[in-house]
């Protein structure tokens, strides 16, 4: 028995586990994650866009031979925006309602384009009051409006 003794080493405890680099698991975890943060960004982008389309869309189908009748259909697209995206501006009217429209925009409305937007919802349809620069003027306007709060 003597004779082993010498040959007798002591035990290596094996090196202990790495942290870096992680497995191929974790790597597809962080991509998933990745991808679908970027998926909901786009999604997020595409409803953004599709809102100001839709609202677009409605301007130009605004009808064009009645000035009155068609400025009632901007105010309408103004304020089912402001139901969305401003409820505490839904109920004004006048000149309330037209000095929150241009403190949210750039490019305010003025004159005779403000007051046909204010007065058009209690203007007779066949008032001869507003022309058609007016409403071009409103137009305008509220193609940037749309462009600015969507």
């Amino acid at each position: 028995m003597d004779n082993n003794l010498p040959e007798l080493r002591d035990i290596h405890l094996p090196d202990g586990v790495s942290v870096w680099p992680p497995a191929y698991g974790w790597y597809v975890i962080l991509l998933s994650v990745i991808g679908i943060f970027l998926l909901y960004e786009l999604y997020r982008l595409w409803r953004r866009k599709s809102k100001k389309l839709y609202a677009l869309r409605l301007l130009a189908q605004a009808n064009n031979f009645e000035v009155v009748a068609a400025a009632r259909q901007m105010s309408e697209i103004l304020r089912r925006i402001c139901i969305f995206k401003y409820p505490e501006a839904a109920a004004l009217f006048g000149k309330p309602w037209i000095d929150f429209l241009n403190s949210h925009t750039k490019m305010p409305v003025t004159g005779q384009a403000a007051l046909l937007l204010s007065d058009a919802p209690y203007v007779s349809v066949k008032s001869t009051r507003f022309n058609a620069e007016d409403l071009e003027e409103l137009r305008r306007f509220c193609q940037n409006w749309i462009g600015e709060n969507l």
